[in-house]
């Protein structure tokens, strides 16, 4: 008896997880349907769901009116940059909180977690014009720091928690061995950490690559990346449901595939130290 509830527990927990994987992915799936439909059937009423003339003609059009090759290269340098660039910062920040903590550390923990609360727009205004003054505005360089400025206390965050996993005694042990404060973090550190470093980098990564708020804001044309992309598909003549779509699947591809052949990775720093 207690094997058959079990049996049907986790029957009924695959099938809400499936119930919820699907609702979460209707939305993706919805918008690279729309992208091989024309301008009419993607405005159809009732929607159109497969029985329609599927057409390639969206993503003709929006190579020719668009550098897509262009707008890729930004993101990719974009998130790249501002990922390694929070790295490098993130992890002997992260290192001093979780080994040679102080009685202010978890304040400052909280500090910057609560700087996530604090709305974009509210800061905008001071940026742009400090943009201006530097000569940063729709540059390359100010945006990667930007993007790694908003997302540093999530990495920071997620390295502490990784870090903190690690006995300290091994970090001892190689101080006493005569390792520098260099080699232990490089060769002792890093290492150990690679499952959380690695999925700290790939979070970061995914949300550099989907910032619209401060690459709209910041950008115009020549450090304009994907979400630039898709919002030159709304005009004041109207929005463009079909060729939107295309833009859109052709700015979440990338990061689709990468997501899908690291998924295994992400997984496993995500619950890095979860089960001792």
């Amino acid at each position: 008896m207690a094997r058959a509830v079990t049996k049907q527990r986790k029957t009924l927990n695959t099938l809400v997880a499936w119930a919820v994987g699907l609702l979460i992915f209707f939305p993706i799936l919805w918008t690279i349907l729309t992208s091989f439909k024309t301008e009419a059937q993607a405005i159809n009423d009732p929607p159109l769901f497969l029985f329609f003339d599927w057409t390639l003609e969206n993503y003709g059009v929006v190579q020719e009116r668009s550098d897509y090759m262009r707008f890729l290269w930004n993101s990719i340098i974009l998130a790249g940059g501002s990922t390694l660039l929070g790295i490098l910062v993130a992890v002997p920040a992260a290192w001093s909180m979780a080994f040679v903590p102080s009685k202010r550390t978890k304040d400052i923990l909280l500090w910057m977690l609560s700087t996530k609360m604090l709305p974009a727009v509210g800061v905008l205004y001071p940026i742009y014009l400090l943009f201006i003054e530097l000569g940063l505005l729709d540059s390359r360089v100010g945006l990667t720091i930007v993007l790694m400025l908003i997302n540093l206390p999530i990495i920071v965050w997620m390295l502490y928690t990784y870090f903190r996993e690690i006995p300290g005694e091994i970090l001892e042990a190689a101080r006493m061995d005569g390792a520098s404060l260099r080699e232990e973090i490089l060769y002792v550190l890093t290492p150990m950490a690679i499952p959380g470093i690695a999925s700290t980098i790939l979070l970061n990564f995914i949300l550099a690559w989907n910032e619209a708020f401060w690459t709209l804001n910041l950008t115009a044309a020549k450090a304009a990346p994907l979400t630039a992309f898709i919002a030159s598909y709304s005009s004041p003549e109207g929005l463009f449901y079909a060729k939107l779509s295309a833009a859109s699947t052709m700015a979440i591809a990338p990061i689709l595939i990468l997501g899908w052949f690291s998924q295994k990775q992400l997984v496993r720093g995500l619950t890095f130290g979860a089960v001792k």
